[in-house]
């Protein structure tokens, strides 16, 4: 038995990322991947953008091709999902009954779609988006004049309702919450988003409940509980993920909104490490307040990290947390975590668009966001997430005076 090799349970970003930086960093043991889809690693962004909109067929956009694989001799075991490790032996069992040696293990098993507590005889029929499959069976559907209704106003709910808007859909955009993008993302900016998602032709239901989702025909139709209703050829929802915790938790791993790592990623087991959309982590720049992100940045700079941890390094996480989303012509970015009682400063850019910039109540900046056309305010962005990894404390004033130079305030 191989106890010294390095085995990754999860197949996307961060497990990608972290099979090609144990490579990079010289390790020349065994390295294996366990994918629960049939494919090679791939990038999940473009599933609700280009992959649905796009009128040439798609493929995946992958990380690392069967070429790549077999030149960093690493071992993709696809389409045979783990489903037990055993600590003490220091093994991971997969469904076909195969065992896998490792020495250390990291599981990037990411999230899963929430499920919509629906009623009604079509409930099981709301289509999600979360790996490629589901682009294609969503993409199936988006046909021009189509009635199109996404339940979730967060960014893949709209990615998917500016995509189907491309297509020549009919789109209505349900949201039972006040206001669409509550998580992370000012209201300014939020409103600045929804203004352009109308002006595209979305219809939006804001701050209703959903009663029902029922069949009508050969259609459907969301009943809302302020008496109103929704008919749509097709339904998706995008409300949010959940950790994919199962195997973990069932090997009595520690959970907390995720597998539940310390700062340098490792688990309650010290072989066994966690990464990306499925853990929770303290963050230096926020106290150490435990936090779970799903982002693709977060995926990558995670997956690289916990290579090195896993062959003996002793690093922190400190990444920045960072988002984004394209809409239309429209970039959205935001780096660091905003509360909602943060001062916020705002930086008109013209037509490269608007900086808005979250200070706490010390008048230390931790979070920036920003909205314009895409690419043209990336290199101010930029300035002002440097700003927030070095904890600065710059004036409002100047924050808000765009003939002040950023560059200027984090020399000082």
């Amino acid at each position: 038995m191989n106890t010294n090799a390095m085995v990754i349970v999860g197949a996307g970003e961060a497990g990608a990322r972290a099979a090609s930086e144990l490579r990079a960093r010289g390790w020349t043991g065994d390295v294996t991947m366990i994918g629960e889809e049939r494919r090679a690693p791939y990038e999940r962004p473009p599933l609700s953008k280009s992959q649905l909109a796009d009128a040439k067929r798609p493929a995946p956009t992958t990380i690392l091709s069967a070429e790549k694989l077999e030149e960093l001799n690493i071992t993709l075991l696809s389409g045979d999902a783990a489903v037990r490790i055993d600590r003490i032996g220091h093994k991971v069992v997969l469904e076909s009954g195969r065992e896998v040696p490792y020495g250390k293990l990291l599981l990037a098993t990411g999230a899963r779609p929430r499920k919509l507590p629906a009623k009604g005889d079509a409930a099981e029929e709301i289509l999600i988006l979360r790996t490629f499959d589901d682009a294609l069976r969503l993409r199936e559907r988006l046909r021009p004049g189509a009635r199109v209704a996404i339940i979730g106003g967060g960014f893949i709910g709209l990615e998917v309702a500016a995509s189907a808007i491309a297509i020549g859909c009919d789109a209505t955009l349900v949201e039972v919450a006040s206001r669409i993008l509550m998580r992370g993302v000012p209201e300014p900016i939020a409103a600045a988003v929804e203004r352009r998602h109308r002006e595209a032709g979305v219809s939006f239901r804001i701050g209703v409940m959903i009663e029902s989702v029922d069949r009508d025909g050969d259609a459907y139709r969301i009943r809302l509980a302020d008496g109103t209703s929704v008919p749509c050829d097709v339904i998706v929802a995008g409300i949010g993920a959940v950790p994919e915790t199962a195997l973990a938790a069932a090997c009595g791993l520690d959970i907390e909104n995720g597998i539940r790592v310390d700062e340098r990623l490792r688990t309650s087991d010290p072989d066994i490490f966690a990464a990306g959309d499925c853990c929770s982590f303290p963050h230096p720049l926020y106290g150490g307040k435990r936090m779970r992100l799903e982002a693709w940045r977060n995926a990558q700079d995670q997956g690289t990290l916990a290579a090195g941890n896993m062959l003996g390094d002793e690093a922190p996480y400190e990444a920045i947390p960072w988002f984004w989303s394209d809409q239309y012509d429209l970039t959205l970015q935001v780096a660091g975590m905003a509360d909602p009682d943060n001062a916020i400063a705002q930086r008109d850019l013209g037509e490269a668009g608007r900086l808005y910039f979250h200070l706490d109540g010390e008048g230390r900046l931790v979070s920036v966001s920003g909205i314009g056309p895409t690419g043209a305010f990336a290199k101010e962005f930029r300035l002002a997430e440097m700003l927030v990894e070095k904890r600065a404390h710059p004036p409002a004033d100047a924050l808000a005076d765009p003939g002040v130079r950023l560059k200027e305030l984090l020399r000082g």
